[in-house]
């Protein structure tokens, strides 16, 4: 049986894609975490997670229960052009639709890139849909880039951005206008020097996208090693809310968090002010995510 879903409106269903052409470039970090900061800004905004590949990252992080026998994942869910059946209620109070075992019987059935776009608007789910993607751009991450109405386009270093022209001009020849593009800068270290005259690859990649004159948040994330950590436990990755407090990225995902929502137009908390959760009974995992909000941004 699906999960209730607040009787609270918010704006039609917002479905965002994160991706990339290029691996090790923070994806499903983004997507994850991403999930669960919009979760702590409003605990009435139902939040979904579908990672379109075959990796259990999400899974991991999110599963509250053992799988059981029969149980559908993203490939029954596409089969039946609904993931009505097939959408979980997660650690976090995240929705997620666990991955199939491989993607390659559901790349056959994604020829064409609509196909997702279509599924979702069966789906009877209001609220923000986040989309992680596989590197690569075949058909199941064409699919994302036909459905979505914001991509973040992680950029981590020269190559990452050189892929993510391949995303513009795909987007261009698409004809996706209402997609909003914008690139995010990932596993930044400042002290990344690049040149003789001392100039560091932040710097140099800012200018690049801005002389491309692709957009981009103002937010980016940090390297750090205690992050990394974190995301590569074996079992269960930890939250970034919950278990990377002091790190620079911890705040950071906060900003993100205020810039997407306030380019889907959600509503969220206004940037730096103190969380004011709602008052309703928590879904799993909401009480934590408050409690770790308002240890770090201070009481409403």
């Amino acid at each position: 049986m699906r999960p209730e879903i607040s009787e609270r409106r918010h704006p039609a269903r917002a479905v965002v894609a994160v991706s990339s052409n290029k691996g090790g470039v923070g994806k499903t970090t983004v997507a994850t975490n991403l999930a669960i900061y919009l979760r702590a800004l409003d605990e009435d905004l139902p939040v979904l997670v579908v990672a379109l590949d075959d990796q259990s990252a999400i899974e991991r992080m999110f599963r509250l229960r053992p799988s059981a026998p029969g149980e559908g994942n993203l490939k029954h869910g596409w089969a039946e052009r609904s993931l009505d059946r097939v959408i979980q209620l997660g650690q976090y109070g995240i929705h997620f639709v666990p991955p199939p075992p491989d993607t390659a019987s559901l790349k056959s059935h994604a020829e064409d890139p609509r196909t997702l776009q279509r599924i979702l608007a069966q789906t009877d789910f209001e609220g923000v849909v986040i989309l992680d993607t596989k590197s690569d751009l075949e058909a199941l991450t064409q699919n994302a880039l036909h459905a979505a109405d914001l991509l973040i386009l992680p950029v981590a270093d020269w190559g990452s951005l050189e892929e993510a022209a391949k995303i513009f001009r795909l987007l261009e020849r698409a004809r996706l206008e209402r997609v909003k593009p914008r690139i995010l800068l990932t596993l930044v270290d400042r002290r990344t020097r690049v040149d003789a005259a001392g100039g560091s690859l932040h710097d140099r990649l800012i200018a690049a996208i801005d002389a491309r004159g692709w957009p981009r948040f103002e937010s980016y994330l940090s390297r750090s090693p205690r992050v990394e950590a974190l995301l590569s436990a074996s079992e269960a990755p930890g939250s970034i809310l919950h278990h990377a407090r002091g790190t620079q990225v911890h705040g950071q995902l906060r900003g993100l968090a205020e810039e997407v929502g306030k380019e889907l137009d959600l509503g969220l908390s206004a940037p730096g002010s103190p969380l004011r959760p709602r008052k309703r009974p928590d879904a799993p995992g909401g009480s934590g995510l408050k409690r770790a909000f308002l240890r770090v941004f201070g009481q409403p």
